[in-house]
């Protein structure tokens, strides 16, 4: 990624996408290089434009926008950067968002949110890292996730060894890798390898669906 925010806006909305545009334009290090109102133009836009940030409004006249975060993600091109996936809504908890984020959105945000927010999440995806807060990525998962023997997730949990799934299940519970590290007598350093392992055979993007895969592979909750 450059050191300019490279952002596409997604919603049909006509001024919740020029409002959007106003506020990032006027930051420093941020450009939106294009506008969608439908998820055909979405798709379209991503793959020529190849945006660092997408900002996702979850219900569009074409089609959802879960559909259009997995095929964005998916679509990404060899040696070319994934972009990272914000949801606009207008509910905190909505199980549109919960689906989201399964699909590999980064994170979600309200569209009532102050610009200064908008801003934050920007650079925040941009930078490698996931919104919301883990608490709040916590209750909202918890209140659709359902853990099942015959989940898909499940399989990933069987591949983790023990160590890694006791990382997995400290990252649902909202801890930072320093915590993780202070609370598992290990080095910081040590962490980040378990963390990277656990991304890596469980297919997760970030911490936001890592946290996830934890809930429906039955690991979150433990160790105690």
């Amino acid at each position: 990624m450059t050191d300019i925010v490279r952002v596409l806006v997604v919603d049909d909305d006509v001024p919740t996408r020029v409002g959007v545009r106003t506020i990032l334009s006027s930051e420093p290090g941020i450009e939106v290089v294009g506008e969608a109102g439908t998820a055909a133009q979405a798709v379209d836009l991503n793959r020529q434009l190849r945006p660092d940030v997408v900002l996702m409004d979850v219900r569009l006249p074409d089609e959802d926008g879960i559909t259009v975060t997995r095929e964005i993600l998916r679509d990404a091109r060899e040696g070319l950067p994934i972009p990272r996936v914000i949801v606009l809504t207008t509910f905190d908890y909505d199980e549109y968002v919960f689906r989201s984020l399964q699909a590999g959105a980064s994170g979600f945000l309200l569209k009532r949110a102050p610009a200064e927010e908008l801003i934050e999440a920007v650079r925040t995806v941009a930078d490698g890292n996931a919104l919301p807060a883990p608490a709040r990525t916590r209750t909202l998962i918890g209140a659709f996730a359902k853990a099942s023997a015959d989940s898909p997730m499940s399989q990933f949990a069987e591949a983790l060894t023990a160590r890694e799934s006791e990382v997995l299940a400290l990252i649902a519970r909202g801890l930072s890798n320093a915590e993780i590290a202070d609370n598992l007598g290990l080095s910081i350093e040590t962490i980040r390898t378990h963390v990277k392992h656990v991304y890596m055979k469980t297919g997760a993007r970030d911490r936001a669906h890592a946290v996830i895969i934890a809930y429906e592979s039955g690991l979150a909750g433990h160790p105690g």
